[in-house]
This record gives C-alpha cells, sequence and structure tokens, in this order.
C-alpha cells in the first residue's frame, strides 16, 4: 500500500470512527486533530473509538496515554506511526 493509499484509509477512519461530519478529502495531513480551531477537535471519547479501530485494522499498538497524544495528533504523524511499525 502506497502511503497516499494509507493516508486516504486513515482518513476514512477517523472521520468514520468519529463520526464527523465531513468527507475524508476534506481532512489536512497536518492538521491538528485535537484543536477545534485547526481541525477536527476530536474528545477523549473519539480518541478510544480511534485507537481501538487502529490497533485492529493495523495490528499496531498504542501503549500508553503519553504516546497516543504523539502518535494521533494529524493524519502524518499516524501514519508516520504506521509505516515505522511496519504494519500497513
Amino acid at each position: 500500500m502506497t502511503d497516499a493509499e494509507l493516508r486516504q484509509r486513515v482518513k476514512g477512519m477517523i472521520v468514520l470512527c468519529c463520526r464527523l461530519k465531513m468527507l475524508p478529502a476534506e481532512l489536512k495531513d497536518d492538521q491538528e486533530l485535537f484543536d477545534p480551531a485547526q481541525g477536527p477537535g476530536l474528545d477523549s471519547i473519539d480518541v478510544l473509538e480511534l485507537v481501538v479501530n487502529l490497533e485492529r485494522e493495523f495490528g499496531i499498538v498504542i501503549p500508553d496515554r503519553e504516546s497516543g497524544k504523539r502518535i494521533l495528533r494529524s493524519v502524518d504523524t499516524i501514519v508516520e506511526f504506521i509505516n515505522a511499525s511496519g504494519k500497513k
């Protein structure tokens, strides 16, 4: 899977899991996911949904809250983590 395909999959998952009223293509790769002024403004329930689905879909493990804050910051950081884990 190419990086572009992976980004589209991750964006689709974010929109679906977090029940966002936007199209996946509207999410920018470097957009802050938790800042409502810059992005969709995800909350703690969104994080749980997203973590469970990312771990299931890509076979990755987000080990703790601090790692999650870093990994789930944007589409770019999620894709970077998936690529670094060697799982696609």
